[in-house]
């Protein structure tokens, strides 16, 4: 960084993913991020569900953030999401590609994507 003008285009773009972790959107997607969610992948994952969430403008109705231990280490990364009056959904051993899925058919669809939730995984 050479001059304050490349510091403030530094902010300038960052701006929408932080307000993106911290707003409140009626959609919660909570990804956790304690050292066996890290361990297995998880920070891959926050990062495409905030792109994917910003790209497929859900800014407004969608925030992002991140959880330390969610308990269910062996099945790490794992993704919780919560809306308002419906029940948690827990999504299961995710990836980036899962997670571009999910903010398609889920987040921006509306439809549930069984076969990545905690129920739908062949234990």
């Amino acid at each position: 960084m050479k001059s304050l003008a490349e510091l403030q285009a530094i902010k300038a773009k960052m701006k929408d993913k932080v307000i993106l972790r911290e707003g409140s959107g009626d959609i919660r997607v909570v990804v956790g991020m304690a050292t066996c969610g890290i361990a297995a992948g998880a920070r891959p994952v926050l990062n495409t569900l905030v792109e994917e969430v910003s790209a497929q403008s859900l800014t407004d109705k969608v925030t992002v953030s991140q959880t330390g231990c969610i308990g269910i280490c062996q099945f790490e990364p794992v993704v919780e999401v919560f809306e308002a009056g419906k029940d948690k959904v827990t999504y299961v051993k995710m990836t980036p590609e899962k997670a571009k899925r999910v903010v398609e058919e889920h987040l921006k669809g509306g439809k549930i994507v069984n076969e990545f939730t905690l129920g739908g995984q062949n234990l």
